[in-house]
């Protein structure tokens, strides 16, 4: 929030300096300067909407100035810089008087105007409302607003005939070539380079910027007119005249963090002091500043990516890496909110995985987060359940908020209202009686308990509930809130074995979730009140949390880039119960074959790992420990005669079955009913071990 009206000040000269580089939208102007010169107004909101790089900022910018100019107070708000919630504008409009309640704003000399001007509308979307109906009918009837976004404004300002009366909409365009050509000579371009920028650029405010900065400092601007990406052609110009390889480096980047930081800048580029080049970026034509650090322009965003990746695929690699590790820094020293927002950057980072479309509203990313519920979230969240999935859901949901109530995380609208909640519950606490009557908490454990039970102190969680008070499981604020809630629990819950999210309609998420190793579980659909979910699983004993933001990331990289093979140990092996039986009875058959033993599943369980000391699990690991079972069972007298099976037909193998049954002076029935007792028998006490532990 800014307010203007001293007099020589830096920020007046700065002002001055705009003005001079300002050029066309004259109608613009001149219909804001009818606006503020007539006692009785034709409008008192003018709403200007554009796309990306259109100069809106910059048109605001000589508007302040002319209110300024004309004795007015000036009010002016940007949707980077505000949380979208009315106590958060309310706080920036602090410089007039804005009571508690619902009464006038006032602060205003005796014959003061009031201007207002809201920058970046779009990030302020979620208080349109609040604005039209709330804010706005407060401040003094000769207040003129002005608003400023990438999207007209929503049909409900026209429905209403008092505010269709006060509504003016301008659609900015490109700059016509003699405004283009009065842009130049105003940047210091040479008149003879004109011309060529002018065709270049065709009239686009942004292009014009990256032109005349590239030619400005030296660079060359050749390129074909009729290239389609003018802005990626323009940035693969000025990146080869940066003043040096360093400051390249720091526009890479600046191109995939969510926003730079000069600490971020510190870290991936090895330096003691940053400053010199955080200033530099901040300088930038194309480089926004925002509340936590800079970030460029959405389309130079994009151009700067494409141009590393198609220019040094290495790099981009080591860039991406080198952001994803300052990141994860943050994850691991950071608590509550601030975790959050570290979460929301390395969310960022992977907005664009390959093959599949994100269900993420990256237009409201890291704006809102979740917080914990209050006592008194309790009905409206329950409505919610019955608004959306059913009197059967809603009961689920309130036997949860009775037995887990701190599982419940709510996402605030624009009127403090609860606007969507997420429901996340610890299995492994609840009763079973608490999971039978939920059969989504049902098909969890079960799935987990017939795939890879959790061992004694593991934990199994789930996000039972995710609803959105407007669009239910679409892109929303609720949305984005479920993998910063959900990748806290990862960090913060020791043990944690599996972890579920349970959809609506689940074949829809099938190929985002795949993608990011957190697959349909299989067979494992369900019915609540005539609507079917699914759920979606990881586990962690098999991918931890390290090993998994790894996978992520090569696949990541590898919509450009062919992924190098895991440097790391290969993750354990989590088998289901069938699978381990399998492996067991295949090992018995292979003892005394080291060559085979190496192909076993077993030697990639924790149940051979643990026992493997400081050395790499092998044939020789993995025979000991099949040895030592059969060796087990022969410690029990009542069990003696199995164990004579086991060992002359694995341990000391007959040439063939009829031949053990001979050593042993046995039937050969009365054999195979000793041989599968006691090759049960075995097969039980290692998955007792494998499940329990070594000293169960």
């Amino acid at each position: 929030m800014t307010e203007m009206g001293s007099a020589g000040t830096l920020g007046d000269l700065l002002a001055a300096r705009r003005r001079r580089r300002f050029v066309g939208r004259t109608s613009e102007v001149e219909l804001f300067q009818l606006a503020l010169e007539s006692p009785d107004p034709a409008f008192l909101l003018l709403h200007i909407h554009g796309p990306p790089g259109i100069g809106k900022s910059s048109l605001l910018d000589v508007l302040a100035g002319l209110a300024a100019d004309k004795g007015a107070k000036v009010v002016r708000l940007d949707g980077r810089d505000l949380v979208p919630s009315p106590p958060a504008v309310l706080q920036a409009l602090g410089v007039l008087e804005v009571p508690e309640e619902e009464g006038a704003i006032a602060g205003l000399s005796d014959d003061g105007r009031l201007v207002v001007l809201f920058d970046t509308y779009e990030r302020l979307s979620p208080l349109d409302e609040w604005v039209r109906t709330r804010l706005l009918p407060r401040l003094p009837a000769t207040a003129l607003t002005v608003v400023a976004g990438r999207t007209p404004p929503d049909s409900a300002w026209r429905a209403d005939p008092a505010w269709r009366d006060l509504l003016r909409v301008v659609s900015l365009r490109n700059l016509s070539p003699e405004e283009s050509r009065q842009y130049l000579q105003a940047c210091g371009v040479d008149p003879d380079r004109q011309e060529q920028l002018v065709e270049l650029a065709h009239g686009h405010p942004l292009g014009l910027s990256l032109l005349a900065d590239v030619v400005v400092r030296g660079g060359e601007a050749a390129a074909d007119p009729l290239t389609p990406d003018l802005v990626g052609t323009l940035l693969q110009r000025f990146v080869e005249i940066v003043p040096s390889g360093l400051h390249r480096r720091a526009l890479e980047v600046c191109a995939p963090a969510r926003v730079t930081t000069e600490a971020l800048l510190r870290e991936v580029l090895g330096l003691e002091d940053a400053h010199e080049l955080f200033t530099w970026l901040r300088e930038l034509s194309f480089v926004e500043s925002g509340p936590e650090g800079v970030f460029p322009h959405d389309l130079a965003r994009d151009a700067l990516e494409a141009d590393l990746r198609w220019r040094d695929p290495e790099g981009y690699r080591r860039v991406f890496r080198g952001v994803r590790g300052h990141i994860n820094g943050r994850l691991q020293t950071s608590r509550g909110e601030e975790q959050q927002r570290a979460i929301a950057d390395a969310k960022y980072l992977f907005r664009r995985l390959p093959g599949v479309g994100s269900p993420v509203d990256w237009e409201a990313w890291g704006q809102q987060y979740p917080e914990p519920a209050r006592p008194g979230d309790r009905e409206p969240l329950l409505d919610l359940v019955l608004r959306w999935e059913g009197e059967a859901s809603a009961a689920i949901a309130a036997r949860w908020w009775e037995r887990q109530p701190e599982g419940f995380f709510v996402v605030r609208g624009q009127d403090g209202a609860v606007g969507g909640f997420l429901a996340l519950v610890d299995l492994t606490r609840a009763s079973t009686k608490d999971v039978a009557a939920d059969p989504g908490a049902r098909a969890a454990w079960y799935y987990a308990t017939r795939n890879a039970p959790p061992l004694p102190g593991e934990t199994v969680t789930q996000s039972r509930f995710v609803i959105d008070r407007e669009v239910y499981q679409g892109p929303s604020p609720t949305l984005n809130a479920t993998p910063i809630l959900t990748f806290q629990r990862y960090l913060g819950t020791p043990q944690l074995a599996w972890d579920f999210l349970t959809l609506a309609e689940p074949e829809r998420w099938d190929a985002y979730f795949a993608a990011a190793d957190l697959p349909r579980a299989t067979g494992a659909d369900f019915w609540v009140g005539g609507r079917r979910y699914g759920l979606f699983a990881h586990d962690f004993r098999r991918v931890p949390v390290g090993a998994l933001l790894e996978l992520v990331t090569e696949r990541a990289l590898g919509q450009d880039l062919t992924p190098s093979p895991p440097t790391g140990k290969p993750p354990l092996l989590v088998l289901s119960q069938p699978e381990f039986d399998d492996a067991v009875r295949q090992a018995l058959r292979d003892l005394g074959r080291p060559d085979l033993l190496l192909r076993n599943p077993l030697l990639r369980t924790r149940l051979v790992h643990d026992r493997a000391g400081d050395h790499e699990p092998g044939a020789a690991t993995l025979e000991r420990l099949v040895g030592a079972a059969v060796e087990i069972l022969g410690e029990h007298p009542r069990d003696d005669k199995l164990w004579r099976a086991v060992e002359r037909t694995y341990v000391r193998p007959a040439a063939t079955q009829e031949r053990a049954a001979a050593a042993l002076g046995l039937p050969f029935s009365t054999y195979r009913r000793h041989l599968t007792q006691g090759v049960d028998r075995v097969v039980a006490w290692l998955w007792d071990q494998e499940i329990y532990g070594e000293h169960h």
